[in-house]
C-alpha cells in the first residue's frame, strides 16, 4: 500500500510508520541498528543512518505527521533540517506522545492535516 498520507512513531530504537488513507491503514516498522565506531563511540552515525532510514520512506508521501518524545523529535527534526531539507517539506508537523496505537496516531494525523489544509 502507498498512499499520500502518513504518521510515524519515532524513537531512537525503531519507527512505525502507519500509512492510511480513507478506507485503510497500513504499519510497517523500521529498527535502528546500532553499532558504534571509533570516531563516533556516542553513536552518533548509527544514529544518523538510522534517521536517514526514515527519511528513505517518506518518498511519495505528501503529508506525514511525526510523533514521539521530546528528545528524539528534536534529533530527528535537527537531522532533517540540516541533512533532508526535501524531506522537511513533507513534515505537516511533530507531536510529542508517549506510547500511542495506531488508529490513536491515524485520528492525530488526521486532525493534524485538517489544520494544516484550513492554513494552507
Amino acid at each position: 500500500m502507498k498512499s499520500p498520507n502518513a504518521v510515524i512513531h519515532l524513537s531512537h530504537e525503531c519507527a512505525r510508520i502507519v500509512e492510511f488513507d480513507a478506507m485503510s491503514m497500513h504499519a510497517a516498522k523500521v529498527e535502528q541498528h546500532a553499532h558504534a565506531t571509533r570516531q563516533h563511540g556516542s553513536g552518533v552515525r548509527a544514529e544518523h543512518e538510522f534517521f536517514g532510514s526514515v527519511c528513505e520512506r517518506f518518498g511519495g508521501f505528501t503529508k506525514v505527521l511525526v510523533a514521539g518524545g521530546h528528545t528524539t523529535l528534536a534529533d530527528f527534526r535537527h537531522y532533517v533540517d540540516k541533512h533532508r531539507p526535501l524531506v522537511a517539506k513533507h513534515i505537516a508537523g511533530y507531536e510529542i506522545v508517549d506510547h500511542p496505537t495506531d488508529h490513536q496516531l491515524v485520528a492525530m494525523a488526521r486532525k493534524r492535516f485538517d489544520e494544516f489544509e484550513r492554513l494552507a
